[in-house]
This record gives structure tokens, sequence and C-alpha cells, in this order.
């Protein structure tokens, strides 16, 4: 007996299953929105989810996962749970829910546990690349917000008339804090 062989032929209700398991990890009203908006245009979250949910089940079904589709995969559902203000377990935890539904599946078969290991092994990484992909948009998130904060800062100097340049006039022609920055460690200008 082959567990790959067995997932795969089972795929349509793990998948159900996953993607149902999933969408609970978002609030009821969310939730029950996801699981009956079928349209992905209509609901671009729930199809990108269960775009990347299939893609990467079929990931474990194969001999070795890609690394590069597998993060193509877990990418937008990261991505969206990341900005959505996930904390890192509950972003990447969904992957790890893939165990129980596939142990369910096989219903602990002794002659399917050394695979199941195999399987684990492969979800585990997953998980990873999921936890790699979380980091890095929140890395992208923080610094967006610092962008922000400092591009507010200047305009409000900049309208108080408190920025001066190096030789002491209003600078005119800066127009972000980037400039500013750069302006002001070269000169040792005030601000």
């Amino acid at each position: 007996m082959n567990l790959k062989k067995i997932l795969k032929e089972n795929k349509k209700q793990i998948i159900k299953k996953w993607f149902d398991a999933v969408v609970e990890t978002y609030p009821s009203d969310t939730a029950a929105f996801l699981k009956r908006q079928k349209d992905p245009f209509a609901n671009p979250v729930g199809g990108m989810t269960i775009e990347g949910i299939d893609g990467l089940f079929d990931q474990l079904c194969i001999e070795e996962i890609d690394p590069e589709k597998v993060t193509s995969f877990l990418d937008p559902i990261i991505r969206i749970r990341a900005i959505q203000s996930f904390t890192p377990s509950k972003a990447v935890g969904f992957v790890f829910y893939l165990k129980r539904i596939i142990r369910d599946e096989v219903k602990n078969d002794p002659k399917l546990v050394g695979q199941f290991r195999d399987i684990e092994t492969g979800i585990d990484q997953i998980a990873l690349y999921g936890f790699d992909i979380y980091m890095k948009c929140r890395e992208q998130i923080y610094e967006i917000r610092a962008n922000e904060a400092k591009r507010i800062s200047f305009s409000a100097f900049e309208r108080a008339g408190l920025l001066r340049d190096k030789h002491g006039n209003d600078p005119g022609l800066l127009h972000d804090a980037e400039d500013l920055d750069a302006e002001n460690e070269e000169s040792g200008a005030k601000v």
C-alpha cells in the first residue's frame, strides 16, 4: 500500500477538510462567507487559499517537494494572514492541520506509519517556508509604517517652517525624509 497514492485518490475530500480547517481560523462571520462564496472574484481570499492548499497538497504527493513551488503556493495565503495581523503561529499553523486530516484518513494503519512520517516531514518543511514568508511580510509592513511615519514628520516640520538646509535656507527641494536624513548626516544641519 502506498500512502501517496491513497492521498491522491482522496485528494478532493482532504482538500475540502483542510480548507474548512483553515477557514475556521477566521472570525465566524468571515469563515461563513469564505465557505459560502465560491466565486474567486467575489472571494479572493477563499480562492487564493483553496488554490494554494491544493498546490501544497500536490507537492506533498511527489517524490521531493520543490521549494520554489511551495513558496509560490504559500506566499498568497501567508501574505494575507500577515497583513491581517495574525500571530506567527496562527498565520502558519494551518499547515499543521493537514497532519491530523491525513492521520484520520489513514486511520493509523501500521503499514502506512513509516510513509506517514515522510509526509509529516514534508508538512514541517512547508511550515518552515511559511514562517520565512510571514517574517518577510511583517518586515515589509514595519518598513512601510516607518517610512510613512518619517514622511508625516517631515511634512509637519516642513509646514511649520522648521527645516533648514546646511546654509540655513528653507530647503524647498527636499521632498522626503530620506533626503533630509542624508542631508543632515552630510552637513550636520539641525532640524
